[in-house]
């Protein structure tokens, strides 16, 4: 368990942490003429095969540290509000400790998306020098199976060290939908998070052809129950899901290119990160989306 200096310097960072949130909400209603949120990728690199996923692969290079800094400048230039990390798995990126610390740099809120497999006490603590603010590990199921070895019988120790060790944010989200074989796993995910101290979020999986379905009467149960758990966040833009657990259509206003950018590990910037690399021609190559970000 962590001391009690350890957890009033935690309470002090939350505190920290909520109140440059509320600043960045502020500015976000005030003007809509900078990105709230981007996507950046350091290494498409990835340590496990889910078989959902297509954002990865098993063999690139990590983008080399200088070019992840000059993205991360242009986005700062731009005014971006929040960038999170992904990937493929970022912590596979040797520099990813001086990519956090450049975003902070750029006066961003710095987060992380990782599969949590490479975490371990010495890890945590760099994170927390580097200035992470918010980490999310997503979590599939109570145990491995085929499909996803993200599982709460794998990661559950990963979860108490981070409990024990980490002064930022750490939200775990669990998932329904696309075929998950037992949904009543993520009400076990997100209880164990909440005991933990984390926040605790629901997602709808795409299945294996991308697409999202409507989901069924246990499904949706869970995830109205999960649901009401979530507070509030203005980086966590996800009411479109309530229509789509219900079979209902949305109204969609795509804010990608705008309020929300994904920067792909060549330094372009996505429109549709899901299908763009197994479609290339959906990258967006041309200015003003190129010039965004790549400086090369």
């Amino acid at each position: 368990m962590p001391s009690i200096f350890a957890t009033l310097r935690r309470r002090a960072k939350a505190l920290h942490r909520n109140l440059r949130g509320a600043r960045m909400a502020t500015r976000a209603l005030a003007s809509t003429d900078h990105p709230l949120l981007a996507h950046i990728i350091p290494v498409r690199r990835c340590n496990l095969s889910c078989t959902y996923c297509n954002e990865f692969d098993d063999f690139s290079k990590p983008v080399p540290t200088e070019e992840m800094f000059r993205r991360i400048d242009k986005l700062g230039a731009l005014g971006t509000a929040v960038v999170t990390i992904s990937g493929g798995e970022p912590l596979l990126h040797p520099d990813l400790d001086d990519v956090i610390r450049r975003i902070r740099s750029n006066g961003m809120i710095a987060g992380l998306i990782t599969n949590g497999y490479f975490l371990v006490a010495d890890r945590i603590q760099r994170l927390n020098r580097a200035g992470l603010e918010w980490l999310q590990i997503s979590i599939d199921n109570v145990n491995p199976d085929e499909v996803s070895k993200k599982s709460l019988k794998v990661l559950d120790k990963k979860l108490q060290l981070l409990a024990e060790h980490a002064e930022f944010h750490v939200n775990i989200n669990s998932v329904v939908g696309g075929g998950i074989a037992s949904p009543q796993d993520a009400l076990a995910i997100g209880k164990r998070a909440v005991e933990l101290g984390f926040s605790s979020t629901i997602g709808i999986i795409h299945d294996g052809s991308g697409q999202v379905q409507p989901l069924n009467d246990e499904e949706r149960h869970i995830y109205d129950e999960m649901k009401s758990w979530e507070k509030r966040s203005f980086t966590r833009i996800n009411a479109f899901q309530d229509n789509i657990a219900q079979g209902l259509p949305n109204e969609w206003r795509c804010r990608a290119g705008a309020r929300y950018l994904y920067i792909c590990e060549d330094g372009l910037s996505i429109f549709d990160n899901w299908r763009a690399p197994q479609h290339p021609a959906l990258v967006m190559p041309e200015p003003p989306a190129e010039e965004l970000v790549q400086t090369k």
